[in-house]
């Protein structure tokens, strides 16, 4: 005779708290979706429907106008190019600066490592200030150029504490010592073994750096002059706040469509081009994302 299987009941009070905690987490997906939602939809609307608020949840009045009109703008895509060139370079200086700082710092035989991190811990709380950085890239002969958008934030001391902990308590030292004796110097281990190892912490700073870089606009705001290299965020900035429209983008549009809003329907269309890029990259380095977050804030 077969055991029926009987499964326990949870108690009342915790099936209630478990209940509330559901409805809490599914108000909250929602108050963060619906905009988001909202936006995409009114972006595929038509100016008339977004303007009358005819847009609730779905597009009305299918258009793609907004978006031709976007993709048709030269100072947004040069924007779009800057922000792309600015991203990839940028990331990978931060990610080169920051591991050949944080893994020397991790190796316990290096002398004066201590010393080093309360230095570095010191610029987290104290800068320069502004205007002293201001005056050294001018010095530097790096203003309106491409350099003053990469090396004054070339490397983030919160991400080298992150890093530093996860070669720590993560690349074991009896695997240092097994490659030193077969006649592995540090640069051929930090090559070979460590950084195949530490994909996860590489993905985490990648992501961090790269959205940094993508919604940076405060740098080319103070030191760039030229319009050919300004970033994506600082073109938006002028499009959605100052209300700067760019004539090419209206160009081709009538006057009495332009009074019936199609300038708010290229607002939401905006935000959405420029938030797509990362919206991908999100998924992409989840997994590893979210072990190497769990891994490099243990204490080291």
């Amino acid at each position: 005779m077969q055991a029926v299987k009987r499964r326990i009941k949870e108690p009342l009070g915790d099936r209630l708290f478990l209940l509330g905690i559901y409805v809490f987490l599914t108000l909250v997906t929602l108050a963060v979706l619906y905009p988001l939602l909202y936006i995409i939809s009114s972006s595929f609307s038509s100016p008339r429907a977004v303007v009358t608020g005819q847009v609730w949840l779905y597009p009305v009045e299918f258009s793609l106008r907004a978006y031709k009109s976007i993709f048709q703008s030269s100072q947004l895509m040069a924007g779009y190019y800057n922000t792309v060139v600015y991203t990839v370079f940028g990331t990978l200086i931060n990610l080169l600066f920051t591991v050949l700082l944080a893994y020397p710092l991790s190796v316990k035989r290096f002398y004066g490592r201590s010393a080093f991190m309360i230095l570095l811990m010191i610029t987290m709380f104290f800068s320069g200030g502004l205007i002293p950085t201001y005056l050294l890239v001018k010095d530097l002969d790096m203003l309106d150029t491409r350099w003053a958008m990469w090396l004054p934030g070339a490397l983030s001391v919160f991400q080298v504490v992150i890093a530093r902990t996860f070669f720590q308590t993560s690349i074991p030292q009896e695997l240092y010592e097994a490659a030193q004796i077969d006649g592995c110097r540090d640069t051929r281990f930090l090559l070979s073994v460590a950084l195949p190892l530490s994909k996860p912490i590489l993905a985490v700073m990648t992501l961090m750096y790269a959205v940094g870089h993508w919604n940076a606009y405060f740098d080319a705001l103070i030191y760039l002059r030229s319009e050919n290299l300004f970033p994506l965020q600082y073109v938006l900035r002028n499009l959605l706040i100052l209300n700067a429209s760019d004539p090419e983008m209206l160009a081709n549009t009538a006057g009495k469509m332009r009074e019936q809003g199609f300038e708010q329907a290229l607002k939401y269309a905006l935000i959405v081009v420029a938030s797509v890029p990362v919206l991908v990259m999100y998924p992409l380095v989840q997994r590893h994302f979210v072990k190497g977050v769990m891994i490099g804030s243990l204490k080291g």
